[in-house]
């Protein structure tokens, strides 16, 4: 859908030189313009930013620039808002404060025409809302960047909510992309710090992850995936979709009547147990990461509604989150390390579950984690507030040049959110309760007989294939040898300043010989008095010594300017 190989392609980003304007300021009004300026655009774009408004300066100069930052991104509309979405849950791509500010960024934009949703609806299957549906209301319930919602009739009554995306959002999106890349790849042409964070990769990230946001039908996948890990539970409903009346770009599913989740006193005023509902929600979530493996990566109140008989239903799936067996383990392991107070096993497992390009500092990691643990020495497991713990955690690992896998966050996050709503229903909810049996479960589940065999089956057909795979290997790599087409790479880091010296001392010295030629050369012609001569001194000499008084006071200004001799 959007082919980064034709978002890079050279010149596209000219093609939308209004948009290219705009975008360039809307950054320079929030404080970027030293940025710009970097990045050299002058010299493609005439930006014209000297008609912009200063009056908003002062305020501006009072924000980090991670809120300058999120400001921006409302102002520039869908793709850039749902950019910050989607980096608000990557702090292996950008800071955490930047990450924190992103994640309060608002979905919502103005509602587009009734005709529009007719067309959107008549491309995608040939008719009309009225030919679908028994009744579709004209206006939206709600309106965001990529789509909206109506709320319809079928034809037998059933209520339903239909998602149907903006027109012309992928000619949007992918304009955009291709401004985005190339602001991206100057970038790390000009400012050298960018080069560690690579922005040119994030966009691309970017704009795989928008591609199956886009595409109504991942998240119709989503719902049915996660309705069938749920058959037969039944403290939840997920909401019905309608394949035969859904398509990539619109969504027909079940239309919910339930109360969200934070209306506190609609739910009291209605008699619900909210301390069922926090006790149920949590052994949801724990179910879905620790269990499935398969979680609602975005369960706050909002997305989450509480139907009659305290009943848990989600909604929106369009963000999920998957982990693996293996993580899930560590990350039990990490808990009750913490818990145990045993730093050496905390931070191995910290290390399990984090990605780094150098090896650290373990013991100075292990002296911040016991640190940590330090500030729960005298708690009991009912008063450790594990949102606040993950939060810690996620700080370590940043001032420890540590990066945590995105699957992992959004799994903390999803913790610490449900955790929180928890919290507000039940002011005595104590979610390392509800978690410990599930922990227990995944500590025991690593002893079973089963389990074991399974693994060790496993590895024995992967050592099979291996010792299967290593004869041929070898003889190719032998044979490249002996044809002379084995190739061995070296990669050096850190040489650049030493080449450069190298280069400027290998430089001076070629200037220097050519100095001295030069002198000498000119001394012979003056001494053998080769005519035309100017005062009985030949002019081709004189000549000779000028060019070779400027070169060595060139070379003398060049030495002392760099301050050595």
């Amino acid at each position: 859908m959007f082919s980064i190989a034709k978002i890079r392609s050279p010149g596209r980003a000219y093609r939308h030189l209004k948009r290219y304007r705009q975008i360039l300021q809307v950054l320079f009004k929030y404080g970027f313009g030293e940025l710009i300026d970097k990045l050299k655009l002058e010299q493609y774009i005439e930006i014209g930013l000297e008609k912009l408004s200063r009056k908003s300066r002062p305020r501006l100069e009072t924000m980090t620039g991670a809120e300058r930052f999120k400001l921006a991104l409302e102002e520039l509309g869908p793709t850039f808002i749902k950019m910050g979405q989607i980096l608000s849950t990557r702090p292996d791509l950008v800071p955490m404060e930047y990450v924190r500010e992103l994640s309060q960024l608002q979905d919502e934009v103005p509602p587009f025409a009734y005709r529009e949703v007719k067309e959107v609806m008549r491309a995608e299957t040939g008719k009309s809302p009225e030919e679908l549906f028994a009744r579709f209301d004209e206006s939206p319930r709600a309106a965001a960047s990529i789509g909206q919602v109506h709320q319809a009739s079928l034809k037998d009554g059933t209520d339903v909510v239909v998602k149907v995306q903006r027109p012309g959002i992928k000619e949007i999106i992918a304009t955009d992309l291709e401004i985005m890349l190339h602001l991206a790849s100057l970038m790390e042409k000009y400012i050298k710090e960018m080069e560690v964070l690579r922005p040119a990769r994030i966009v691309e990230e970017f704009a795989r992850t928008l591609e199956e946001e886009i595409d109504y039908n991942t998240e119709a996948s989503h719902i049915e995936r996660f309705a069938r890990q749920f058959e037969g539970e039944e403290t939840i409903r997920v909401p019905r979709v309608y394949r035969e009346l859904s398509t990539e770009r619109i969504l027909t599913m079940e239309d919910i009547h339930g109360i969200k989740a934070d209306n506190i006193d609609l739910l009291r005023e209605k008699d619900y147990d909210l301390k069922e509902i926090a006790s149920r929600g949590a052994d949801l979530i724990m179910k879905q990461i620790f269990v499935f493996g398969y979680f609602h990566a975005d369960p706050h109140p909002g997305n989450i509604f509480i139907l009659p008989g305290n009943i848990i239903c989600y909604v929106d799936f369009g963000m999920m989150g998957r982990i693996s067996r293996p993580e899930r383990e560590i990350f039990t392991d990490l808990l009750m390390a913490v818990i145990g107070r045993n730093e050496k096993k905390a931070t191995e497992a910290l290390l399990q579950l984090t990605d780094y390009d150098r090896e650290p500092d373990r013991a100075r990691l292990e002296g911040r984690m016991g640190e940590l643990i330090d500030q729960y020495s005298y708690l009991s497991l009912k008063e450790l507030n594990l949102g606040k713990l993950l939060e810690q955690f996620l700080e370590l690992i940043t001032k420890n040049n540590l990066v945590i896998k995105p699957r992992l966050f959004l799994m903390m996050k999803a913790l610490g959110t449900v955790e929180g709503l928890g919290v507000e229903l039940d002011p005595e909810f104590d979610i390392i309760k509800r978690a410990e049996p599930f922990v227990r479960r995944i500590q025991l589940e690593r002893f079973n007989p089963k389990r074991i065999a399974s693994d060790l089956i496993g590895s024995s057909i992967e050592l099979a294939h291996l010792m299967k795979e290593i004869p041929g290997q070898l003889r190719a790599l032998l044979k490249q040898t002996r044809e002379g087409k084995l190739q061995i790479e070296f990669k050096h880091r850190g040489l650049d300043r030493m080449f450069s010296t190298h280069e400027r001392i290998s430089n001076r010295v070629a200037f220097a010989i050519v100095l001295s030629s030069l002198i000498i050369g000119s001394s012979l012609i003056v001494l053998s008095r080769i005519p035309p001569k100017w005062n009985d001194i030949p002019l081709i000499g004189l000549a000779g010594f000028l060019v070779a008084g400027i070169m060595g006071f060139w070379l003398l200004i060049t030495i002392l300017r760099h301050g050595k001799m």
